[in-house]
């Protein structure tokens, strides 16, 4: 009988095409690489090539992560989130701005991995995001309690029936808890896979105003 150990190892990984990537070659900031490779993943077909999985730690010390879609990227290769205060990655941010978003696009066999800390954002920044989500997604933030405990059906439904009739009352109500976040990046990882385990890996660390670029092993 086939182990799950032996299934997993029977598992291709790494099976994506890789483009052509000339480390060496990079620019001196990873804002140009990083939407270089954004825009080629878009082409390519990558699907939610704007889904990442934010890190974070909570007040004991455990790490945390999932996946959330980034909703803009600086010309300082600072990103963008937004998230409840009320959510367990809004009470972690705010608590520890230490954290990481890594992206994978698996069909490029390509990640990049940003590390650094995540700062507030302005009630208007925040308010603007908010209002530029579709009504039901506004409707379900507005109902609140994201990670807690839900009761019942029930309870959710006629609490996102609340929220929605607020807002085709008021189409600009937003609530004071929905936050826009800024991830700085103190370091900035790109990893290109191959098949045969010959990663190329390309970090950039943030120096005052600049970056420094190095080769990493794979």
């Amino acid at each position: 009988m086939q182990t799950l150990r032996s299934q997993l190892r029977a598992i291709p990984s790494i099976t994506g095409q890789s483009p052509a990537f000339d480390s060496a070659s990079a620019p001196e900031e990873p804002h140009e690489l990083f939407l270089g490779w954004f825009r080629y993943a878009l082409d390519a077909g990558v699907s939610e090539g704007h889904a990442a999985t934010l890190s974070t730690v909570d007040e004991y010390g455990m790490p945390d992560a999932r996946v959330l879609i980034v909703k803009d990227v600086t010309d300082d290769c600072d990103f963008k989130i937004a998230t409840s205060d009320d959510s367990a990655k809004g009470h972690q941010l705010r608590q520890n701005s230490n954290c990481a978003l890594t992206f994978y696009w698996s069909t490029l066999a390509r990640s990049v991995r940003v590390r650094g800390s995540a700062h507030r954002a302005s009630a208007a920044e925040s308010a603007q995001d908010f209002l530029a989500r579709q009504p039901q997604a506004r409707a379900i933030a507005l109902a609140g309690h994201q990670s807690s405990v839900l009761s019942s059906d029930a309870v959710r439904e006629e609490a996102i029936a609340r929220a929605t009739a607020e807002i085709e009352a008021d189409d600009s109500v937003v609530p004071a808890d929905w936050g826009v976040w800024t991830i700085v990046p103190s370091s900035i990882e790109f990893w290109q896979g191959d098949p045969n385990r010959d990663h190329q890996r390309l970090r950039y660390t943030r120096l005052g105003a600049g970056w420094d670029r190095e080769r990493l092993w794979s």
